[in-house]
């Protein structure tokens, strides 16, 4: 036999090895990271079996099965080059030590379109040691701590059944996003945890939180500047700081909020129920077209407010007002129990006064020292319809 001969069997050979390989890490399109080597800590294997499956030009999905496992710091990019989903049915387990996750995230999905993430799985960002460490209770801009998980530009996308425990910061940050929907979406984290927003969304078009259940150390819902067109729809929120829209104008050039629709939820046991805040004093910016609706509370401290002055800590200056104005907003078939008298709290800023502020039905009953329930208004002309429990406004 002649050395060509010899060496085209060789090459031969070594590209059926390779093909044998891929098969069995993949198999009808299914990319098992245990075929690639998962052991305990899965990070490698991981991000192998990702590279893989998005090169892949029909659908594919990259599956972690039940168990427990490590996970590093870990990006999980596009774009790839036909739809692609993750099935998380284990348990994922973060660092400890926050210092070992340089950064601001543990996972991060960026830069994919056609997206799915779901599973029977768990996110476990192991984040109580890190909570007793944190000032982030001081500094609501805390940028200390990484988040469970980050969205960067993800298109066209679902995330479903997946849960997210006890992350050392914001559970979720939605940025830049579009048409991206969280379903029966769970957020766990114990009511001391400091800093743990359920989801964060900013500069997003397009984004649907539907059936989900969020429960937390700080807002369950937080809503950042650029939002437009965002559908929150059967969630459950508490323990936490309620649903938010804001804050606003601490930062120049924010992009307008738009279009925020919050429907059919149920808030227990929060510091707040449905709220707007902006910083006074600061930067200008534009909040329109929102409204909340059907919304049940059960012993929430402020149920329904506006808050134009919202200043924690005392971290700013209250010697002038907000510039954010906020305009045609409805809270519309709100009932229930407040925790404290004032149960409708509308204070807007006296140099941009709230426009079109609609208050309909209304029914929130309060029972302790101070009652019966009021409502308070600043800088407002709300327009008022229906039941309205609370007198004041």
């Amino acid at each position: 036999m002649g050395l060509e001969v010899v060496s085209s069997a060789i090459i031969s050979f070594s590209l059926f090895l390779l093909l044998a390989s891929t098969t069995q890490a993949q198999s009808n399109g299914v990319f098992d990271v245990t075929k690639y080597g998962a052991g305990k800590d899965i990070t490698e294997a991981l991000a192998n079996a990702w590279k893989d499956a998005c090169a892949s030009t029909k659908p594919s999905k990259v599956l972690i099965p039940r168990g427990t496992y490590w996970l590093r710091k870990v990006t999980i990019a596009g774009p790839c080059k036909a739809a692609i989903k993750l099935q998380v049915d284990g348990i994922l387990q973060a660092p400890v030590d926050p210092n070992k996750l340089s950064g601001g995230d543990w996972v991060n999905f960026r830069y994919v379109d056609q997206f799915t993430l779901s599973g029977s799985g768990t996110f476990d960002g192991q984040g109580k040691v890190a909570w007793s460490r944190s000032t982030c209770h001081r500094d609501k801009n805390c940028k200390g701590l990484p988040m469970n998980m980050r969205f960067d530009y993800i298109t066209n996308a679902l995330v479903r059944d997946i849960t997210t425990l006890d992350s050392k910061n914001f559970h979720v940050n939605v940025l830049g996003c579009k048409n991206l929907t969280f379903q029966h979406f769970t957020v766990r984290a114990p009511r001391e945890s400091v800093n743990t927003d359920g989801i964060h969304i900013g500069r997003s078009t397009g984004i649907y939180i539907i059936d989900s259940k969020i429960s937390t150390g700080d807002d369950c819902i937080s809503v950042g500047d650029g939002t437009e067109e965002l559908h929150i729809t059967g969630v459950t929120c508490g323990p936490g700081h309620g649903i938010s829209v804001g804050s606003l104008g601490k930062y120049p050039n924010e992009k307008p909020v738009s279009g925020i629709f919050v429907k059919n939820c149920t808030i227990s046991d929060t510091t707040n129920g449905v709220r707007i805040k902006s910083w006074p004093a600061l930067y200008g910016g534009v909040a329109s077209n929102m409204h909340f609706e059907d919304i049940v509370m059960n012993n929430v401290q402020n149920p329904v407010i506006i808050d134009q002055g919202y200043c924690p800590w005392n971290q700013c200056s209250l010697k002038a007002p907000s510039k954010v104005k906020i305009s045609d907003v409805s809270f519309k078939n709100i009932r229930g129990t407040s925790a404290t008298p004032v149960v409708v709290q509308i204070a807007c800023s006296s140099g941009f006064p709230c426009e079109k502020v609609k208050l309909a039905n209304i029914n929130l009953a309060y029972k302790g020292p101070g009652g019966p329930a009021k409502s308070q208004c600043s800088n407002v002309k709300p327009i008022i319809s229906g039941i309205m429990s609370a007198s004041g406004c």
